[in-house]
């Protein structure tokens, strides 16, 4: 089935999500749509799915104009729809999940659970995906959860075969074996639509790129282009990709962390026994695939999590039961996860935001007297230094780009004495040439004596800023390896496997 978009508009308000955007994707071809978080891929996706509606354009399948009201009439038309965050419902097994919402009957109206079940054999059978109808979702690896995400869509007979950023929660291995899956569904004539950002899978197994930039197509590429002629498209300048790092003998014990455990209200251990050290000028990062602890661990060295056992000093001061108030003022400094939520206050001014952590005290408050011209001149220095877009100084934080966003957060963290540097997830949802700027301020900070923590799901990331890196999976450590330990054993790690030579 042949897909054609045609100058695609779709607002919110005043914002312009898409504007005029036109593809085409043949049968039998990958079509990757490749552009930062928020430049309006996933928007156009929801549309085509019948989500969203479009204000202008038309979608065509095999020369006939469509018009969704729902992603029922997509799913009827023959588009199928796999999101970034699965759809399934986890006590259903396999089977009845695949069902869900296409259930057939037999006799006395009674659902017709067997006939899912062969409906699950078969296409496994046919795409080679090895999954078991009768399985438990819950029970299922996330990349085994994703198998049956793309079941669901085939066993409604989806010839246009969207995947929304289908690797953000998979292991190296499961990259894999999914761009494997892709090349099956590629020969079996189906038409796909990758979205993604990252550059590499996208030179690995697409057909035809299309870039899209703040809601617009600027240029179409082959896969045979550079990580670096891809990158400027997407940024509209050229961008350095390698994070420039020169060897360093690190300093004294900075960060020591003995027999942590992290439980929550429930019971639940989600930080099992972990013990690691990180010495002045030296970045440990972690990897692992989301959900195994990672954000549970950076709360509780802010002081965030009520339910905290083992030992966590800061240059031999024992920081477990202390306030986060003194954590911070001990010389912690935290990028968090989620800027939006925890990094900043969306309603205050960029200099508001600046001196969040630095409220109480000097140089910004005096007597209980806020010191404006201070605050004001300190806030326009960062502007200028950190590079962050804005009107200036007096801009509201929530008026600005997720990647300016996040430079303020790190501008207010790295503009204190800090001692030790938290980066949870640092450069998520924001474009190359801010994850640039960003990896340069890390590793400037690291050369400077500070001890860094960085917390990432993406692999790339990790392996090009650590020094060590530490593999985290379901709330322990298997193991902790130099920066030059390679992908496919980082990525065995993330399963659970601990290799021969990896540190507990």
């Amino acid at each position: 089935m042949k897909l054609v978009l045609r100058d695609i508009t779709k607002r919110f308000g005043s914002l312009v999500a898409n504007d005029a955007i036109s593809l085409t994707v043949e049968p039998g071809e990958i079509h990757a749509l490749l552009g930062e978080n928020g430049a309006g891929k996933s928007t156009l996706m929801n549309v085509l799915y019948g989500l969203y509606q479009a204000d202008e354009g038309e979608i065509e399948l095999d020369g006939v104009v469509q018009h969704f009201s729902g992603p029922g009439d997509a799913i009827a038309a023959g588009i199928g729809m796999v999101h970034q965050h699965f759809m399934l419902i986890p006590v259903f097994t396999v089977a009845e999940n695949v069902m869900l919402g296409n259930e057939t009957t037999g006799f006395a109206g009674a659902l017709d659970l067997e006939a899912a079940r062969r409906r699950v054999r078969e296409i496994s059978e046919q795409f080679g995906f090895d999954v078991n109808p009768d399985a438990l979702v819950e029970d299922l690896p996330v990349g085994v959860q994703q198998r049956v995400e793309i079941i669901k869509a085939l066993s409604r007979d989806a010839q246009v075969l969207v995947l929304d950023e289908p690797t953000a929660v998979l292991t190296p291995q499961e990259t894999d074996e999914l761009m494997q899956i892709m090349r099956g569904l590629k020969e079996s004539g189906k038409a796909i639509v990758f979205i993604t950002h990252k550059l590499r899978e996208v030179r690995e197994v697409a057909d035809k790129i299309t870039v899209i930039r703040l809601g617009k197509v600027v240029g179409e590429a082959e896969p045979t282009a550079t990580n670096a002629e891809l990158a400027s498209l997407m940024v509209g300048r050229p961008v350095e990709l390698t994070v420039h790092k020169e060897p360093k003998e690190p300093g004294a014990e900075t960060l020591a962390v003995e027999g942590l455990r992290v439980i929550d209200a429930a019971g639940r251990v989600h930080v099992d026994d972990v013990s690691f050290t990180i010495r002045a000028g030296e970045i440990l990062a972690v990897a692992g695939v989301q959900g195994n602890g990672q954000t549970e661990l950076t709360e509780a060295l802010l002081g965030l999590q009520e339910h905290v056992e083992g030992s966590i000093r800061l240059n031999g001061e024992e920081l477990v039961g202390r306030s986060v108030r003194h954590i911070l003022d001990s010389g912690v400094g935290f990028i968090p996860e989620d800027r939006q939520a925890e990094g900043l206050v969306g309603e205050f001014t960029i200099a508001e935001n600046l001196m969040l952590n630095r409220s109480h005290g000097k140089p910004f408050v005096r007597h209980g007297t806020l010191q404006l011209s201070r605050l004001e001149e300190f806030a326009e220095e960062k502007l200028e230094e950190y590079d962050i877009r804005a009107p200036g100084a007096t801009a509201l934080a929530d008026q600005l780009s997720g990647g300016n966003q996040q430079k303020v957060v790190v501008a207010r963290e790295l503009s204190r004495d800090v001692n030790l540097l938290v980066a949870a997830q640092p450069t998520r949802g924001v474009d190359v040439g801010s994850i640039e700027f960003i990896h340069k301020q890390i590793v400037a900070g690291r050369d400077a004596g500070m001890a860094v923590l960085v917390v990432s799901t993406e692999l790339d990331e990790v392996v090009s800023l650590a020094d060590r890196i530490m593999v985290v999976y379901r709330g322990r450590v298997v193991g902790i390896v130099p920066a030059g330990t390679p992908r496919d054993v980082l990525g065995l790690m993330m399963t659970g496997e601990r290799p021969e030579g990896a540190n507990a």
